[in-house]
C-alpha cells in the first residue's frame, strides 16, 4: 500500500491539533479538501484512523500506529532528499588554512573534524606553511585562515587573536635520563642522543632558527615526519626529543621538562586573510578556538 507524503504530513498536523480544521491550516488546505484527504486514507487503510466527536478528533489505535510510522517515514525521506540534493548544489570554493608542523598534531585536526561534520556543504584545503609564508599568503588574498607563531608574527598587516599555548619541552621515557628533573637548557639536551622531526618540517626549521649557528652540534639518532612517531620513540628511550606540550600532556611513557631557552616559550596565533569569507571563516575560526581551549 502506497501512501503520499502530502497525506501523511496533513494526517500528522490533524494529530497534532486534534482537529481537521487546524490541521488543513496548517497545509494551507481548504476544509473540505483535507477532509477528502483523510477519507481516502481510511479508504487505502480499510480502517477508521480517526475517532470524531463534537470537541475535534483523535486517532484510533489504527492511526496511532499510522502516525507512528508516517514520522519515520517523513524523517527518512527528509534524510534521503537531503542525501540527494548535496550532490546538486554548485559546491562552494574550499576554504584554504594554513598552519605549522605543531598546529597540524591536535588543534587543526580537531578544528576540522568538527567543522566538517556540523558543515557538510564547506570544504577546506589545509596545508603545512611557516608563519612568514602564512603572513604573506593571507595578505595577498590566497588563504582564509592561518595558525601562526607570536614571535615570528612581527607588525604584520592581518588581523591577528591569541589562541593559546605552544610552548615547546624535552621529553624522555618515563624514569630515564629526565627522571627527578624539572627543566634544563638547551645545550644540556643537546648532550644526549636526540630524536627529531625532518628537516624539511616547519617545527623542526624553526627550533634551528631559533638555536642559531653557535648552537651546540646535535646527534639524531633518527628524525621523522610526525610528531606522533617522534613522541613514541622518545618514550621508548631512543632518545631525547623536543615537542609542544600539548602534544605530550597527560602521557605516562614519558617525563616531561621545562626548557630554560626564552625562544621555547611560544603561542598560536589565529590570522585572517585580507578577505575572509563570511560565514564560512568565521565558522572555522570558532572551531580552531574551541579546539585550541581544548587542548588548554
Amino acid at each position: 500500500m502506497r501512501y503520499d507524503l502530502d497525506d501523511l504530513r496533513l494526517f500528522l498536523h490533524i494529530v497534532a491539533e486534534g482537529s481537521i480544521t487546524a490541521g488543513a491550516r496548517r497545509m494551507h488546505l481548504s476544509l473540505p479538501s483535507a477532509s477528502a484527504r483523510v477519507r481516502s486514507l481510511e479508504h487505502h487503510a480499510g480502517v477508521a484512523l480517526l475517532v470524531r466527536g463534537r470537541r475535534g478528533v483523535r486517532p484510533t489505535p489504527a492511526g496511532t500506529t499510522l502516525a507512528r510510522h508516517a514520522r519515520d517515514v517523513l524523517a527518512h525521506a527528509a534524510r534521503l532528499e537531503g542525501a540527494v540534493t548535496s550532490y546538486s548544489r554548485r559546491p562552494a570554493a574550499p576554504l584554504t588554512l594554513l598552519a605549522g608542523g605543531s598546529a597540524m598534531y591536535r588543534l587543526v585536526p580537531q578544528a576540522l573534524v568538527t567543522f566538517l561534520r556540523e558543515h557538510p556543504d564547506a570544504d577546506v584545503d589545509v596545508h603545512e606553511s611557516r608563519t612568514p609564508n602564512t603572513l604573506r599568503m593571507l595578505a595577498d588574498g590566497a588563504a582564509d585562515l592561518g595558525v601562526v607563531i607570536d614571535n615570528e608574527a612581527g607588525d604584520s598587516d592581518v588581523r591577528i587573536e591569541l589562541l593559546g599555548d605552544d610552548s615547546l619541552v624535552v621529553i624522555g621515557q618515563a624514569g630515564g635520563i629526565l627522571a627527578g628533573r624539572t627543566s634544563l637548557a638547551y645545550r644540556e639536551v643537546a648532550e644526549h642522543p636526540l630524536v627529531g622531526l625532518d628537516g624539511d618540517s616547519s617545527l623542526r626549521r624553526w627550533i634551528e632558527k631559533n638555536l642559531g649557528p653557535h648552537a651546540p652540534a646535535a646527534r639524531y639518532r633518527t628524525t621523522v615526519a610526525d610528531i606522533n612517531v617522534l613522541v613514541a620513540l622518545a618514550a621508548a628511550g631512543v632518545g631525547l626529543a623536543i615537542a609542544p606540550r600539548r602534544a605530550v600532556e597527560g602521557d605516562q611513557r614519558l617525563d616531561v621538562c621545562e626548557l630554560q631557552d626564552p625562544w621555547s616559550r611560544r603561542h598560536h596565533l589565529l590570522a585572517w586573510g585580507a578577505t575572509d569569507r563570511m560565514p564560512a571563516a568565521s565558522a572555522l575560526a570558532e572551531h580552531l578556538r574551541v579546539a585550541a581551549a581544548a587542548a588548554g
